[in-house]
Parts: structure tokens; sequence; C-alpha cells
């Protein structure tokens, strides 16, 4: 009597692991990019405060006299008001840098890989469009301030590294990974957003005639690499004024010029060298930049663009109870508060949960939440949007400007209750991270048998 065989049940699909460590490369990389940011943050944070202060001070016309000093020259669209420089001109240096290390990951970077990238790609479009639809949903009866909705769309990592550093966390390289990843990817969508909603008059010669020194740009920096890589100088006079030719005719044709900064971000080659390509190639040219480039971004441009755009004549309790019941600043909260942690969470969920993946053993849902909180500050790119939305200095603006703040506040408030009570089980995975029995300088956690 023969005997059938039972079928052999198919196999369960492969489940990856969300927010597992990354390279050590990686973590280290991470970790010099959040330490300078942190200093960043503090910075920021204190340049708001002084406009804030100044702007609601007897000497307030002062303040706004010197935000609306011209200056520059006119044929070329250039004769602008120190606020304005400082939106249009500063921070395409912020958004040059996020051009680079957007680049960075996704050529050489953990991101590289799918199973690494998918998830915190994923959870910054849901942090964008979850925001979006909340505050369209607050204002959907005003045509005039529905225009602010891609307001709340942006994580600012500067703020959200100085809130972990002033709270004293030790969130995990991991889950400071997926912040900075956050924030970087939704500072694109956020660009992208500007280019295409809130650019105009839109001027087809300049814009046409940008083409020729980015192209130079890209063709010098592409070929030459090491060479600008070794001579600091040689990259400054060769390579910045090209920079600031694109720039210049990227805003002539009615395009935000930050648009520029990310175009000549992209143009940068990480590989050290095309003959000896991968990640481990060296440092190559965008990593160089990084190193120049974000001391003076982070320590100049970003503060004095929120020293410009955060001063706002609140006018008393009376004043700041006006400005937050309008729907403008009421859509800001609801959307950065509610909206992002939903919209990260969310998204991160249902990906996991599709796909079969589970969390890192080191982490919870908590943390998630923690960090999805502290992603609801919206603070340099938030102030941008909203003067590109409603004019720098009208009530609108002044509204979205105070809802911002408030905002960021309470976002951060909430985000350092949840992250405090987890910091005994942060130190403990950091310890764990620190570990290197074999005392070859690499923590057994990143050791090849410890990442399969």
């Amino acid at each position: 009597m023969s005997h059938t065989p039972s079928p052999v049940p198919p196999a369960t699909p492969p489940r990856f692991t969300v927010f597992g460590r990354g390279s050590y490369a990686e973590s280290l990389r991470i970790g010099e990019i959040l330490r300078k940011e942190t200093v960043g943050g503090a910075l920021l944070v204190s340049a708001a405060v002084i406009a804030l202060i100044w702007a609601n001070s007897p000497a307030s016309d002062s303040y706004f006299s010197l935000r609306d000093f011209r200056f520059g020259y006119e044929p070329w669209h250039l004769e602008l008001s120190l606020g304005a420089w400082a939106a249009d001109g500063l921070l395409a240096i912020f958004f040059f840098l996020v051009g680079l290390e957007l680049k960075r990951e996704f050529v050489a970077g953990d991101l590289r890989q799918l199973n690494k990238s998918v998830v915190p790609v994923a959870a910054a479009a849901g942090g964008v469009l979850v925001p979006a639809l909340i505050y369209a949903l607050v204002n959907l009866s005003s045509p005039e301030t529905l225009r602010g909705w891609a307001i709340p769309t942006a994580t600012d990592i500067a703020f959200a590294v100085a809130v972990l550093a002033i709270i004293g966390s030790h969130l995990p390289s991991a889950l400071r990974i997926f912040l900075l990843t956050l924030a970087v990817v939704d500072d694109l969508l956020a660009i992208t957003i500007i280019a295409l909603f809130y650019s105009t008059d839109i001027r087809p010669l300049p814009l046409l005639l940008a083409l020729a020194p980015l192209a130079l740009y890209t063709f010098l920096a592409q070929k030459y690499r090491r060479f600008f890589g070794a001579h600091a100088p040689a990259a400054w006079a060769i390579l910045l004024p090209l920079g600031i030719a694109t720039w210049a005719l990227v805003h002539a044709s009615g395009i935000h010029a930050t648009v520029a900064g990310v175009l000549l971000g992209f143009a940068i080659p990480v590989i050290r060298s095309q003959a000896s390509g991968g990640p481990d190639a060296g440092p190559g040219l965008a990593e160089i930049f990084e190193h120049r480039f974000r001391p003076i971004s982070a320590g100049f441009a970003v503060p004095v663009f929120a020293f410009f755009s955060a001063g706002v004549a609140v006018g008393g309790w009376k004043g700041l109870g006006s400005a937050l019941t309008d729907p403008v600043a009421v859509g800001i909260v609801m959307a950065l508060v509610l909206g992002k942690p939903i919209g990260i969470m969310g998204t991160t969920w249902v990906i996991t949960k599709a796909s079969r993946a589970r969390l890192d053993g080191s982490f919870k849902w908590i943390d998630v939440f923690g960090v999805a909180l502290l992603a609801g500050i919206g603070f340099t790119v938030s102030l941008l949007v909203a003067e590109l939305s409603f004019g720098q200095g009208s009530v609108q603006d002044d509204h979205a400007k105070v809802g911002i703040l408030a905002a960021s506040f309470i976002a951060a408030i909430l985000a350092t209750v949840v992250l405090r009570t987890r910091n005994r089980q942060y130190r403990q995975a950091e310890a764990e991270e620190a570990i290197d029995s074999d005392h070859d300088g690499i923590p057994d956690v990143y050791q090849p048998e410890n990442q399969a």
C-alpha cells in the first residue's frame, strides 16, 4: 500500500528587521552629523528667542527696519530685503546639504538597501501627507488660507536634536538614523512642493540659462573630484562662482532659489573615484563638502534665517489669543502635533505588517512614537513656506509663525515626556552598542556575525 507524502507547507516569507542597527561606519557618520546639528539647534533656538523678544520690545521698530532693509542689483532681480536674502540665499546652503546628504544615503549609505530605505522613506511621505490633509481640512472653507497647506510638512532636524541634547536622551543610533532620514526626506519633499506649487511668474529664459553654469559645475565636480577634495581653495574659486551663477539665474526665473541648492548638492559625486567605486572607496567629494559646509549652515545660515523669520509681534495676550484661534494657526498646530505622529506611525505600522517585518528587539512601538512626536518640530522650512504662502509680514504669516512656534514647543514637550520615560532602556542599548570584547575598535554588535 503506497503512502502519499503530505504536501510541504509553503515557506514563510523572510522577515526583515525594522530599525535594525546599520553599519558601524554609518553609525559613526550619523553621530558626527547629529553632534554638529546639536550646536546648530542651540544657535537656532537662541536666534529665534532673541528675534521674538526684540520684535515684542519697545524697540520693535528697529527689528522690522533691519529685517526689511533692502539692497542688491535690481536688474538681476536681486534687490532684496535682509529677510529675503536670508530665506532665498542662506537657506540655499541648507538645502545644498540636504541634496548632499540624500544622495550620499542612497548611493553609498545604508539606505541603498531597499529593506532599510523603504520604511523611513515611506514614513517621511506619510509624515508629509497626513499633516497637509489635516491643515487643508481645517482651512477648507477659506481658499486664501488653504494656500498654506504645505507649512506643516517638514521636520527641523537641528531643533529636534537640540531637544534630545537638552533632555539628555540616549536615543540609540538606529532611531537617530531614522529621525535624520525622516528629516532629510521630508525636506526634499518640501523643496519639491516649493518648486511645484510656490513658484510664480516663471521666466523660461533665465531658467534655460541656469543650465549652462549648472552643467559646467557638474562636469568639473565629477571630472576633478579628487582635485577639489584635496584643494579647498580651488573649490571656492571655481565651483562656488558657478554655484552662485546657477542660484542667481534660478532666482531670476521665478522658481524659488533654494531649489538651486538641492540641484547643486545632487551634482556632487559621492564615490571618491569612478575606478574604485563602492561605499568603501573612502570619503568622496560629497562627504568632504558636508564637512566643509555643515558648520556654515548650522552655525550661521539657518540661525540667521531663524532670526529674521521668527520675529513676530504677538501684541500681548490678546494678540496671542487671536493668533492661536485663527484657522491658520489651529491647522498648523493640529497638523504638526497630531498629523506628524499619525502619518509616521501609521505608515510604519502598515508597512511592517504588510511585509511581515518585525521591530528590532531593542525597541518597542513607544520608541517609534517618541521619534514621531519629535518629528512634529517643524521650524526652518515651515517658516519659509509660511512666508511663501502669505507674504512676509502679513497677518496670516504672523499667525502661521505663532502656530509653528506653538506646535514645535508642544511637540518638543510631548516627545520629552515619552523619550525620558525610556531613557533607562536607551542607556542599556547604548551600553550594548559600546561593548568591544575583542578590542578591534568595532563594537561587537557591528561585527558581521551579529549583522546577519
